[in-house]
């Protein structure tokens, strides 16, 4: 049975300074693809609390959260090389040592390598909306990818969702309403854009094309 995935792989072309990045940088701070589930002790040489952020784009804004909270460790996923080598200078330039790359599907990543209740924070900023009712099984929310962040999550910790498309929120909150898993941080199911998180690419765009934006932030039930 194929599998629906919430991406499309578009590769673009990767600048000189994203290819020495990912020639020099990866063997220290990439993730390789492997099946075995990953020791955050071992992977970052000390204990502190994880955020995985799924999608980071071109990493500026997770390298921004990274350099203002040193405290806290980052996972991040990406799938496109471009945004990966970015990410991977950002890291170099930055001396940024609590941060994490990754670049296969998430899901399976998730499924697959991060153990159960092991993580402080999920991230998932700005999905692809798949705005065409017929492109809508492909988008990432759905209750049973709510359920497999739930179990990664240790009690009390959040799954922050951003969005600049209106329809997608409604969506995002419907799923996340329903969940017997987690609970709103906020009295409605969206909650004001917290200081932590800066305002990304994809963001930018939404706002100059006169979209709003809406964030949600639901923390996991003990």
């Amino acid at each position: 049975m194929r599998t629906v995935r919430s991406f499309v792989l578009r590769q673009g072309r990767l600048t000189r300074g994203q290819e020495q990045a990912i020639d020099n940088v990866w063997p220290v701070y990439g993730v390789e693809r492997d099946d075995t589930q990953l020791d955050f002790k071992s992977l970052f040489k000390r204990t502190a609390p994880v955020t995985l952020e799924i999608g980071f784009g071109d990493g500026v804004s997770l390298a921004e959260m990274a350099k203002s909270a040193p405290e806290r460790d980052f996972i991040g996923i990406e799938v496109h090389r471009p945004g990966v080598g970015r990410l991977l200078h950002l890291i170099d330039e930055q001396g940024l040592s609590n941060v994490r790359v990754m670049d296969d599907d998430a899901v399976e990543i998730i499924k697959n390598r991060i153990p159960e209740m092991s993580l402080d924070r999920v991230q998932l900023f700005f999905p692809d909306p798949w705005h065409k009712k017929r492109h809508n099984k492909r988008r990432i929310i759905q209750s049973e990818f709510v359920s497999l962040i739930a179990s990664r999550l240790k009690a009390g910790g959040v799954f922050h969702l951003a969005t600049d498309w209106e329809p997608y929120a409604e969506h995002m909150a419907e799923i996340m309403e329903v969940s017997e898993e987690f609970t709103s941080q906020s009295d409605s199911p969206f909650s004001i854009k917290p200081e932590s998180r800066p305002t990304t690419k994809f963001e930018r765009r939404g706002l100059k094309l006169g979209h709003g934006v809406w964030d949600l932030l639901y923390e996991k039930c003990n």
